[in-house]
């Protein structure tokens, strides 16, 4: 590496790991690391034992590593280990370290071959390894065995892609060489993450268990399965050299000679073995990070900026300070109250857009319910006519009366005064519903303190109950005032004389005509599906007419309904439906909407139907009553055979709806007025000068603010949280990102990959580092005599920086990475690829003879070789 500040960027990740591991919030912040994947005994395993040149990891058959391992390799002149479950000790015996990693595995995932995504952190200390951040993940399995879950296959694939499919981590795709490449399970997986290549290394191993006679150099060479930064064989150790204690430096050694005397991998030697794997992961490591260090630095500040609000409350938080109780307990009681008061009243801040809150619900229930429930009881008009005419006869007795009596009038008005008791009594009872149920709401804020909680909502809830009885009270007082005196002289009666004259149909004045009373969406739930099917419309109701129409721009109307004779009534909710219906009809028996004699119209809520139904109620649209059935024809005949009677009965029945009318518009307004002053006000008033002392003398102050487990747990994971963050920014900040270390050559770019339909594709620049000097014959490139053009193979050195076109024929790839515009010369056939016996593999002789401007002595034999 170029600079000291670069080669920290490795240890710095280590570092951030360490901060959030400890407090398990690894997974809420990518960093940069290597995660090796593979399948089952891919060897995985044994290519992180050779870095560290350490047995360290569990081995055997089967599934052996269950949790995943964040290994830290770090650069140190003393060797040991260390485990960030257990700081403090520092392990120099690595099979200690070996029995650590499967005892914390059972640990967490039990010992029978369970697994769990809870990594394990393990940071080795070396003078033999380069800095490396590493995750070993389990081995890809198929089928279940122990007490492994029938789904693990799924469990390892999700856990791996938990760690790969992150954009900061590169991919160490480990596939054995003996499995044929397009079945790896590795190579699958990282192409399903990382489709362009970009992030993945392919590591072969076992190359030395390959079938006589079969190699992996069209792998190695990346010409089969090409990834952009290519391929790295390695030679782990044997099981028998495991279990037989086979020194690790003896077994590199091995893998080196094996690479040199293998006549497919001689050429190449030099780019294989594991300590090239080693230089080539650190330093495409460092690049990474550095690539990423921007995006994390703003990623850590975005977390820390989100954290600052809550953990202010927390920085001097101490749990037994008597002080910091008292003062907490005030302002929650002090919130509390202020929540209330705002879910009651309305507030402009913090509004809640999802639903209605307390207040707008109980304006609801004051104005659209109870209004409801007053209209169903008032418009029972046969009942009411014959009651009258009982009355009217009872009073006379024996004698036939000449006059309308008074005492009619004023039973009938008593009767129907003292029915409004019950939706009286029904309004508070919805209203306190709404209280209890905004009193839970606020409290969920003290959710930290369960006790406090509890006896806030109990001893509230308590006060609203006792509210209630003396509500109720007073209600009854109400309509029993209004039942002591029978007012006719009130200014809205209509008297006597006017009652007579007066027609049914005047009294049911309609709201201003053509005054739009509702607009909103509803479905025509009734038409058969031959007909087209259910369907949703926008409805315009005013005061003489419902219309839809297609949408709400209101162009295409598609019916207008005039409101006449027109009633509602509730329909059951279908089986399979879950909206809610009720029908308008007409009380002639005539078809309302084609042939439909009644439309079912069609809601999302119960509350959406009671809205509707209060707005019909203003368009003089009222609930249709069950009919009596006790009705008789001689009922129906003594209104008709006595026409004093029935005229009695007409203006008795005028009287009475008058003053009952004005009755109703007393208690519609009385109503929320009471509730309002003697429950909900009452109810605020409590809590801001009451609750406290009710609060302290319910338990003492220690055991009422006695956090949670949750809270506490929940604190500590804040403030643990927002101290790494802290930690992670001061460590990024000590890092120099604006120093340059030696560029990587660049990857291999993959536009070869597309077939070029016979033209020259597009020509790869070499990196300067390795363009071959200017004029230089053929003849003399290199140290060692040797033939002037040794046909090699072409995943040679150059290989490495761009590698060949597969659509060309093997022997002309040596000149493809040339500058020359002009193609190459073909081999002579007659030239055997033979090497010098002295020249070792991979010295710069066996470079492809190639220079930027080739000697012109060479071109005119060109047409003649061709031939």
């Amino acid at each position: 590496m170029g600079n000291r500040g670069m080669e920290e960027l490795i240890p710095l990740v280590n570092k951030l790991q360490d901060a959030f591991s400890s407090i398990g919030q690894s997974c809420h912040l990518d960093l940069p690391q290597i995660a090796v994947v593979g399948g089952q005994s891919a060897g995985k395993s044994s290519v992180l034992e050779n870095f560290v040149g350490r047995d360290f990891l569990p081995r055997g058959s089967g599934i052996v590593t269950r949790r995943p391992l964040i290994l830290q390799l770090i650069f140190s002149k003393t060797e040991y280990a260390e485990f960030l479950h257990c700081k403090s000790k520092k392990f120099t015996d690595f099979d200690e370290v070996r029995q650590e990693i499967e005892a914390e595995t059972d640990r967490v995932t039990g010992t029978n071959k369970g697994i769990s995504p809870v990594p394990i952190n393990l940071r080795v200390y070396s003078p033999h390894v380069l800095n490396l951040t590493l995750i070993d993940l389990p081995g890809i399995t198929k089928v279940p065995v122990g007490d492994q879950p029938q789904d693990i296959e799924y469990q390892i694939k999700e856990m791996i892609l938990q760690f790969i499919s992150r954009e900061s981590s590169l991919i160490l795709a480990v596939t054995p060489a003996n499995m044929d490449l397009a079945n790896s399970d590795a190579l699958k997986m990282a192409k399903e993450v990382d489709p362009q290549g970009l992030r993945t290394i392919g590591v072969i191993t076992k190359l030395d268990l390959m079938d006589e006679g079969t190699d992996a150099r069209d792998v190695l060479e990346n010409k089969l399965l090409p990834l952009r930064r290519g391929y790295i064989g390695v030679v782990n150790r044997s099981q028998k050299d495991i279990d037989g204690k086979k020194d690790i430096r003896a077994a590199l050694a091995a893998e080196r000679k094996f690479f040199l005397s293998h006549p497919a991998y001689r050429h190449m030697a030099d780019r294989m073995g594991t300590p090239h794997l080693q230089k080539v992961l650190n330093q495409q490591l460092t690049n990474h990070i550095r690539e990423t260090l921007p995006s994390l630095r703003s990623k850590l500040q975005s977390q820390l900026l989100s954290l600052e609000k809550e953990v202010e409350e927390y920085k001097n938080f101490r749990p037994d300070d008597p002080t910091r109780k008292t003062k907490a307990l005030l302002q929650m009681v002090q919130q509390f109250g202020v929540d209330f008061e705002k879910r009651i009243e309305g507030s402009g801040d913090q509004v809640d857009t999802l639903e209605l809150s307390g207040g707008a619900r109980i304006n609801r229930i004051f104005h659209e319910r109870f209004p409801f429930e007053l209209v169903k009881m008032e418009f029972d008009e046969k009942d009411l006519r014959r009651e009258i005419s009982y009355a009217i006869k009872n009073i006379h007795g024996v004698r036939t009366g000449l006059f309308t009596p008074d005492l009619a009038f004023e039973a009938i008005v008593k009767k129907q005064v003292v029915k409004l008791k019950e939706p009286c009594l029904k309004c508070v009872d919805l209203v306190i519903q709404e209280l209890i149920n905004t009193v839970r709401q606020c409290t969920s804020k003290l959710g930290s303190y369960p006790r406090l909680r509890e006896e806030t909502e109990r001893i509230v809830t308590t006060h609203i109950r006792e509210r209630e009885g003396k509500t109720k009270d007073q209600i009854l007082l109400l309509i029993d005032i209004e039942l002591s005196y029978i007012n006719t002289n009130h200014e809205d009666f209509i008297g006597f004389a006017n009652a007579q004259q007066r027609n049914t149909q005047t009294n049911k004045k309609r709201a201003i005509p053509n005054q739009v009373i509702r607009r909103g969406w509803l479905t025509i739930n009734n038409i058969s599906i031959m007909k087209g099917g259910s369907k949703e419309y926008w409805f315009v109701l005013t005061a003489e007419s419902l219309s839809w129409y297609k949408d709400e721009e209101e162009k295409e109307k598609k019916y207008m309904l005039p409101l006449d004779n027109l009633k509602i009534r509730d329909v059951e909710k279908g089986f399979m439906s879950n909206k809610h219906v009720f029908a308008i009809f007409n009380t002639e028996q005539r078809n309302v909407y084609k042939d439909l004699r009644q439309i079912e119209l069609a809601c999302d809520s119960q509350e959406d139907v009671d809205s509707w139904k209060a707005s019909f109620l203003r368009a003089g649209v009222y609930p249709e009553k069950d009919q009596t059935e006790n009705e008789d024809g001689a009922q129906e005949n003594t209104f008709s055979m006595d026409p004093q009677l029935e005229r009695q009965v007409e203006t008795i029945r005028n009287l009475v709806d008058s003053y009952v009318g004005i009755i109703n518009k007393s208690i519609r307004d009385l109503m929320p007025k009471t509730i309002m002053h003697l429950m909900i006000n009452n109810t605020k008033d409590f809590i801001h000068s009451e609750l406290l002392a009710y609060l302290y003398s319910s338990a003492d102050q220690n055991s009422l603010m006695e956090e949670s487990a949750d809270q506490a747990q929940r604190r500590d994971d804040m403030l643990r949280m927002y101290h790494a963050l802290k930690e992670a920014l001061n460590i990024i900040g000590d890092i120099s990102t604006s120093t340059v270390s030696t560029p990587v050559p660049p990857p291999v770019d993959d536009t070869w990959l597309q077939p070029s339909g016979g033209h020259t594709p597009p020509l790869q620049r070499r990196p300067p580092s390795i363009v071959l000097p200017p004029g230089r014959p053929p003849a003399v490139r290199g140290p060692t005599p040797g033939p002037p053009l040794i046909p090699i193979p072409a995943g040679g050195p150059s290989s490495f920086a761009a590698p060949p076109i597969p659509s060309r024929p093997g022997p002309q790839n040596i000149f493809a990475a040339n500058n020359d515009p002009f193609p190459a010369p073909p081999q002579i056939p007659s030239r055997p690829a033979r090497i010098p016996p002295g020249i070792p593999p991979g010295v710069p002789s066996r470079r492809p003879p190639a220079a930027p401007n080739r000697p012109t002595i060479i071109r005119p034999a060109e047409p003649s070789l061709l031939d």
